[in-house]
């Protein structure tokens, strides 16, 4: 049976960098024991001073886009900047495997033999928005691990975007190389949350659709972009020709120096903190409301009568919160 590792053996793993410990927490982190999740908490208190110095990037877009390969070649610049990177790529099974890579992430062990790169799969399971449950507290640790560059790739589930944006400080949108009456999906709703759209696969017979896309693109973006946010980037990249990997993380890099001159980085992370506590606290609140036996009874009763049309919903719902 494997030992169980103490409080202060996490924490000193975790500040060594010691990847196993990691993993552990991680797991540690997604268990859903009532001993976990008390463990976990105070894991994750001793650890919060020392978060908050890396850069997280999210990576977003609709299956088939690429961005699994896009992740691996632009992880593999990263590395090659000196710069310790984590990758919560999320799966979209169910089931774990000990951390390593599943599905289409099997594209992504190259990174795996590169120093100082360390990836992680969550699985999505039913959580929505495309990010697992525990990504906030993953990253965390990953933070306090010393890794200096996150990304996080969601699946792309159309409220991934809205998910990931308050988790990270550049959402990167990828965008197949299409343009015309494919325009008339752009929805206003993803430009006012990204900060960088690129369009993927520009290579071969796409460089010209893919050039294309991006002026319509940098047109439409003129138009519903009326309010002060900085003016949001396209680019055309090809990550399996490894083209335009390097000028979007200057673009990355140049966002994050102007947000932090600004103070608005610093709003922004703190404004995601306030946030993640408030999505808690309702997790919380919502569990602990459905799984009482008491309750339970009431809701199917007032099932019934809602259904008879003896009360409303709304009506049903005061009830059961007096």
């Amino acid at each position: 049976m494997k030992k169980r590792l103490t409080l202060d053996e996490y924490v000193d793993g975790i500040v060594k960098a010691d990847i196993r410990t990691l993993s552990q927490a991680i797991t540690l982190i997604e268990s859903k024991s009532p001993a976990d999740i008390e463990l976990s908490i105070s894991l994750l208190d001793h650890l919060m001073p020392r978060i908050g110095k890396s850069i997280r990037v999210g990576v977003t877009g609709a299956p088939g886009v690429g961005k699994s390969t896009f992740i691996t070649q632009f992880g593999k610049l990263v590395n090659s900047k000196k710069l310790k990177l984590a990758v919560l790529a999320v799966d979209p099974s169910s089931s774990m495997s000990r951390g390593s890579i599943m599905g289409d992430k099997t594209r992504m062990a190259d990174l795996l033999q590169l120093p100082n790169v360390f990836v992680r799969p969550s699985p999505a399971g039913n959580n929505l928005g495309g990010v697992a449950r525990k990504t906030r507290e993953v990253m965390l640790l990953c933070e306090a691990a010393g890794f200096e560059y996150l990304i996080i790739e969601t699946v792309g589930t159309g409220q991934s975007e809205i998910a990931v944006k308050n988790m990270v400080d550049f959402l990167l949108l990828l965008l197949p190389p299409l343009g015309g009456d494919e325009l008339q999906g752009f929805k206003k709703g993803i430009v006012e949350i990204s900060d960088g759209i690129a369009i993927t696969k520009s290579d071969g017979k796409n460089v010209q659709a893919a050039k294309a896309a991006a002026e319509e693109y940098r047109s439409a973006l003129s138009i519903l972009s009326s309010n002060n946010k900085e003016q949001v980037g396209v680019k055309t990249c090809s990550a399996l020709e490894n083209i335009g990997l390097d000028s979007i993380f200057k673009s990355i890099n140049e966002f994050i120096r102007s947000q932090k001159k600004n103070g608005h980085f610093f709003t922004n992370r703190d404004g995601q903190l306030i946030n993640w506590m408030h999505e808690e606290l309702k997790h919380q609140l919502t569990n602990s409301f459905y799984s009482d036996k008491s309750k339970k009874i009431l809701i199917a009763d007032f099932e019934k009568q809602v259904e008879k049309k003896v009360i409303s919903p709304h009506g049903a719902v005061r009830k059961l919160l007096n």
